[in-house]
């Protein structure tokens, strides 16, 4: 029977669907911020995909805040195998992972606040701007491109990580991800 809860077997639902729903819509905040970069003020949807990608970006942090209590609360999943140094490998991308999504929504945040307005989510609700430096947005958004391409480029090692264990180990690391135990 599928398990909402993680247990030392396998992962939750709630695990799962967390995990493929930030997932997705960081592959779709990556999308959006290439596709922005290249528009100009005088292009139709400049304004409008910048207001998209900061009240995703701000929904999503919200998410990460919730998956990171979930992870901390809840019994975290056995690792298989018996290979020490790929766990130890294993923990701190996925620690890594979830510290360049921290940066990612501090440096958006920085971008988005630097001329000191709020950012509206969605017409739902405002995060005030709190911090102001001088170039505070060309400097945040140099280190926003770097983080998202350093968090795409240790998630296709983390997707690697995962088929190598389904098809070389032949484990459930990956099935785990795909269903509740």
């Amino acid at each position: 029977m599928a398990q909402l809860k993680n247990s030392v077997d396998g992962y939750g639902w709630i695990s799962i669907v967390l995990h493929w729903l930030m997932a997705l819509t960081i592959f779709g905040l990556f999308g959006l911020g290439l596709y922005m970069v290249e528009l100009t003020y005088y292009d139709a949807w400049y304004k409008g995909s910048l207001d998209l990608h900061k009240s995703i970006g701000i929904i999503l942090a919200l998410v990460w805040i919730a998956r990171v209590i979930w992870r901390f609360s809840n019994t975290t999943p056995q690792d298989l195998g018996d290979k020490k140094w790929e766990h130890q490998v294993a923990h701190l991308v996925h620690l890594l992972l979830y510290l360049l999504m921290l940066a990612l929504f501090v440096s958006g945040y920085l971008i988005s606040t630097a001329d000191g307005r709020a950012i509206e989510v969605f017409g739902w609700f405002e995060i005030p701007a709190s911090l102001m430096m001088d170039n505070q947005e060309d400097i945040a958004g140099v280190i926003h491109w770097g983080l998202a391409w350093s968090l795409m480029g240790l998630v296709a090692l983390h997707a690697l990580a995962a088929v190598k264990h389904h098809i070389v180990d032949k484990d459930r690391t990956l099935v785990r991800m795909l269903k509740s135990h």
